[in-house]
């Protein structure tokens, strides 16, 4: 532990308060991947056909995956790249986090987490996921766990192709009973058990996004979706069948607890039902791009920065671009996550970068974490580039003391905008 503090603190001064991430790649063994995360095509099943194809990136991730018992030892966790002497070394984002404290996220943070509460990813499915919901709080602690709100936002960089289907199932149609969801459930191992007849399938778009509290039913389409979440990996699958995939039985009673397997009613508790039925739910959760200040403004300094993910206390994000040729200072109120989509220059002492294509196990210059000292000081970020912006998603932890102004001053009562 001694060892891993001494590198820790050397990593964050070397960084001057910014430390460097390596690519953190998950599969899915029930996805067939997208193609569009920048992975080698020869390196989407590098774990091996088993594990199936990898379509997640996982961004400033302190959270391990939960991918059954075949899940690799630090699956899911980033890691810190720390270059000394010549020699490369690696450790967990978490190390650093548990052992420096407040001294990476804040003491607002620490001080009421203990640790870092949330990541993000990219998700990349050639296909639709299948209708599936992440446990409220008082439902995923009956498994030891974390309820799980989540938020997506459809970066253009990413989304050359649409997949086979970029339409996303939420909830259910207004007037749907509980009889009828209950009768899906029952249905689970009889083939197709329909449940996404009783829901209503949006059209995604690029460059756009959409809230998803716990509870809420959703089958996310085949955009590659940039998911700012909280710290957690709970789940469990209520669509049987997805194209021509079957959904194992076991992921129905995924995160259940042992003793309520086979309780279909404990399944449908875990369904937040105002939620699912909600005759406004496009209102209320959709999310276009917000300016953080007037674009006036932000343009004559060389940037724009916009809210892309809003309507979480858990977490938000923003995209931020650095207009060509401009030298800016960006100042922030909490420790971030931040990922490259487009163009190259400098972000304090760190080059940066978008990578065509990154090779498994390869290390990059795309991806940072920014600790709260760093972002309230000002991170100093010049776009080398005379033509090409520099555009990064950066992702904060709950109730970022800016978001909470800011979200005050512009909702609606209703929370809606």
């Amino acid at each position: 532990m001694t060892k891993t503090r001494e590198i820790a603190e050397r990593a964050l001064e070397q960084g001057k308060g910014i430390l460097r991430l390596a690519p953190n790649w998950v599969p899915r063994s029930f996805c067939i991947p997208g193609r569009r995360i920048k992975l080698h095509p020869d390196d989407y099943y590098s774990l091996g056909g088993e594990r199936g194809g990898i379509d997640e990136r996982w961004l400033s991730s302190t959270t391990p995956a939960d991918n059954g018992p075949l899940t690799g030892e630090n699956e899911g966790l980033s890691e810190v790249v720390f270059e000394e002497g010549g020699k490369t070394r690696r450790f967990l984002l978490k190390e650093a986090v548990d052992i420096l404290g407040d001294k990476i996220v804040g003491k607002r943070i620490w001080d009421q987490y203990q640790c870092w509460p949330m990541y993000s990813k990219f998700f990349d499915n050639l296909g639709a996921l299948p209708h599936h919901v992440h446990h409220r709080e008082e439902h995923a602690k009956l498994t030891g766990q974390e309820g799980k709100p989540e938020a997506y936002y459809f970066p253009p960089q990413l989304n050359n192709h649409g997949g086979d289907f970029p339409y996303t199932f939420f909830g259910f149609n207004p007037g749907t009973t509980k009889e009828e969801v209950l009768q899906c459930l029952k249905d689970f191992s009889k083939g197709d058990n329909k449940i996404t007849n009783l829901s209503h399938a949006h059209r995604l778009e690029p460059g756009t996004g959409w809230d998803v509290p716990p509870g809420v039913l959703h089958a996310p389409g085949s955009l590659c979706t940039y998911e700012p979440q909280k710290a957690s990996d709970v789940y469990a699958m209520y669509q049987s069948l997805v194209g021509n995939a079957i959904v194992p039985e076991e992921l129905l009673w995924k995160d259940t607890p042992k003793e309520k397997i086979g309780d279909y009613g404990h399944l449908m508790e875990v369904i937040d039902w105002d939620l699912n039925v909600d005759p406004d739910f496009v209102k209320k959760r959709f999310m276009r791009p917000e300016p953080v200040l007037p674009l006036i403004k932000m343009e004559q300094q060389g940037y724009v920065e916009n809210w892309i993910c809003y309507k979480s206390e858990a977490f938000s994000a923003k995209e931020l671009t650095i207009l060509p040729g401009a030298d800016v200072t960006i100042k922030d109120e909490g420790a971030y996550g931040m990922i490259m989509m487009q163009g190259h220059g400098k972000m304090g002492v760190w080059d940066i970068e978008t990578p065509s294509l990154i090779r498994f196990g390869e290390t990059t210059h795309d991806e940072y974490f920014i600790t709260e000292q760093a972002a309230v000081e000002g991170v100093k970020i010049k776009n080398l580039s005379k033509t090409d912006p520099i555009v990064m998603l950066k992702h904060f932890g709950p109730e970022n003391p800016e978001w909470v102004r800011w979200y005050s001053e512009n909702k609606y009562a209703d929370g809606t905008w």
